[in-house]
């Protein structure tokens, strides 16, 4: 019997898996890099080990430190959770030959499917050659050998770049998973991503728990997920349960694991399979009600399956990751204090997270502060409550990318589950992330009408709350000689809304409401609660607000403008700002002071929260400056270098 488990992993997974320990009444271990000294992964285990360092290449993918690290704190079995070591077949020896137990599958498994190339070829997939990749083969996807969660992956449609972009995916690959093996396969645009997630145990039983649906991505990696993936072509899932079965049986596998496939014109094309517990797990054991790591325990502990099978599955289930990024912004992370974290509750809800009031989002690891998961009977009504639940979340902290998941559930080519498709961000990213999206006289416009309102209506009870903590603490209000009107900006997402208003002899304000607003009344208003009334409708909005300019009225965030531009802030034409704190990991062979640039040529890299952001000029010009120095962190708007673009130059965005 396991009576100690050490999570060989950090954040939400690493609580996910203390939680079913707790359960069991198994103790539980963690370990922690000096970056995650405090964590809640720390805070909730019953014994921590220091693992020195920051980077994941320090610490979490240390596998002796790991191995040693559970030695020393006396567990008797390591479950790996997902990402870092999870499907490093020389880390599962060590695990084992250090007497522990792991709980994951047989070594020999991760190797022949760990790799999506053996992978691929155990099946009869053959990947591309990266030497003989032609344009007729164009678009492609190299991809990384190892991990996965959209690490070290990069679509090529310029055969040019692929050199550039094998080394990039190279390096990411490295960083993230130990492991900088690439591949190189064909490039299938807006099919759909569907999984199959199995479960053996080593007596020779196989489960497959039915589908997931998991289209929705940015970057190649999962935003919105659910079980079961809808309106599959008849016959298609009976189909996949038995090449995933297969699959397992063909590697003599044992544990958790999960067969991707990329779903187009009604046929099925395998992708990989990951041997170890996926984020997106939740969903399936919302639909079977079991526990996924319970399961995984048992049968690390060498019992079977039950017998009877699986549990008949109920509902429907989807999952949102909801992330400390700006998807406006090229999906770049955020990080900063979270003053304030909480989750509604209620049936059919369930929130996995590694995050709490107080604690703070940093530059190292990826920046998912929660996994938010709704179950009910139908689809449809699964939709509905998450979106639901996602709106009534308070975080108070960085920019997050809760308005971008509320709108993709209430889009109707999600809603729609035959119009579901990887290119889904592709086509209505700019649409989700603007003020107002949707063809005229739509549902979505409608809703996105509904968004803009909600936004502007924010605005002004920031403006007034501001104004009535004024009032208190330097008196004043209305006169009789009036006075110009006061003003105020804030930003909210990409959209900007300016709020006016001015005392009035009773006490109170009279407002002009940001453009498209209707008229406003002002009921009540205090420093931390204003009360609005629109068309006759009265709202209370809490509002808090913080030193550094931002303001919540949730679900809001908004960020004070200021009415003058500092002259300090001000920079030369072409420079390239840190679009993120991170670290300097390359610069482009050759690049000096002086050197001649097109727009679009990538410039650096930055890596932040173990993925590489390019850095490109902005336009053709000169590189005049050249600030960054590989291994130096920098701040988000660092002055990284200064290109004097030529006077008849076109523009390209410089971060991607």
């Amino acid at each position: 019997m396991i009576t100690s488990v050490l999570v060989a992993n950090r954040g939400e997974i690493a609580c996910r898996v203390f939680r079913t320990c707790r359960d069991l009444g198994i103790a539980t271990v963690a370990v922690f890099s000096d970056a995650d000294a405090d964590a809640l992964h720390v805070r909730e285990a019953d014994a921590a080990v220091r693992l020195p360092g920051a980077t994941p290449a320090e610490t979490y993918l240390r596998g002796d430190l790991v191995v040693a690290a559970a030695l020393a704190a006396g567990a008797d079995a390591v479950h790996p959770g997902y990402g870092f070591l999870s499907e490093n077949a020389a880390f599962a020896r060590a695990v084992t030959e250090a007497g522990l137990v792991w709980i994951g599958p047989p070594p020999a498994a991760i190797e022949a499917m760990a790799s999506k190339t053996r992978a691929k070829e155990l099946l009869g997939v053959a990947p591309l050659s990266a030497a003989e990749v032609t344009e007729a083969d164009l678009p492609v996807l190299v991809k990384a050998a190892a991990g996965g969660g959209g690490r070290g992956m990069r679509i090529v449609r310029e055969l040019q770049a692929l050199e550039g972009e094998l080394a990039a995916a190279s390096a990411e690959a490295l960083s993230a998973f130990g492991d900088g093996e690439v591949f190189v396969e064909p490039y299938v645009e807006n099919g759909r991503h569907v999984e199959v997630q199995v479960l053996a145990d080593a007596h020779g039983a196989v489960w497959t728990l039915g589908t997931r649906d998991c289209s929705l991505q940015r970057r190649h990696q999962k935003v919105i997920e659910e079980a079961p993936a809808p309106g599959l072509p008849p016959g298609l899932a009976e189909s996949l349960y038995e090449r995933s079965a297969a699959a397992a049986k063909a590697v003599g596998y044992v544990g958790a694991g999960t067969v991707e496939f990329l779903v187009a014109d009604g046929r099925a094309h395998f992708l990989e399979m990951n041997t170890r517990l996926q984020v997106e797990h939740p969903v399936t054991e919302e639909v079977y009600g079991i526990d996924l790591v319970a399961l995984q325990l048992a049968v690390a502990e060498g019992r079977p399956l039950p017998a009877v099978g699986p549990p008949e599955p109920r509902g429907h289930a989807v999952e949102a990751r909801l992330y400390a990024e700006d998807p406006a912004g090229g999906w770049t992370p955020q990080t900063g204090p979270l003053r304030v974290v909480e989750f509604p509750a209620g049936p059919g809800v369930r929130v996995d997270s590694g995050y709490a009031s107080g604690d703070a989002v940093g530059v190292h690891y990826d920046a998912m502060l929660a996994k938010v998961v709704a179950h009910a009977p139908t689809r449809a009504e699964a939709v509905r409550k998450l979106a639901r639940v996602l709106e009534r979340t308070r975080l108070h902290g960085p920019a997050i990318n809760r308005d971008l998941l509320v709108g993709s559930l209430r889009h109707p080519d999600f809603t729609d589950p035959t119009r579901l498709g990887t290119g889904f961000y592709d086509v209505h990213l700019d649409a989700l992330t603007s003020a107002a999206s949707g063809p005229s006289g739509s549902a979505q416009s409608a809703q996105s009408a509904q968004s803009a309102e909600s936004a502007g209506l924010a605005a002004v009870a920031a403006a007034l709350a501001e104004a009535a903590a004024n009032r208190g603490r330097f008196g004043g209000g209305w006169r009789n000689l009036r006075s110009q009107d006061e003003s105020r900006t804030y930003g909210i997402g990409s959209a900007t809304h300016e709020v006016r208003y001015r005392p009035t002899r009773e006490g109170g304000y009279e407002v002009t409401a940001p453009a498209g607003i209707a008229p406003v009344t002002v009921v009540a208003a205090a420093p931390d609660r204003v009360r609005l009334e629109v068309a006759g409708v009265v709202r209370d909005f809490d509002v808090t607000r913080y030193p550094d300019g931002v303001v919540h009225v949730d679900p809001h965030r908004l960020t004070a403008r200021p009415r003058f531009t500092d002259p300090a802030e001000q920079r030369a034409p072409g420079s390239l700002l840190a679009p993120m704190p991170g670290t300097v990991v390359r610069v482009a062979e050759g690049l000096a002071d002086g050197a001649r640039v097109e727009a679009g040529q990538p410039l650096l890299w930055l890596e932040a929260m173990k993925m590489e952001h390019r850095v490109v000029a902005p336009a053709a010009g000169t590189l005049t400056a050249l600030h960054a120095v590989v291994g130096r962190q920098v701040e988000v708007g660092a002055l990284l270098a200064v290109v004097q673009p030529d006077d008849t130059s076109s523009s390209a965005d410089s971060s991607s």
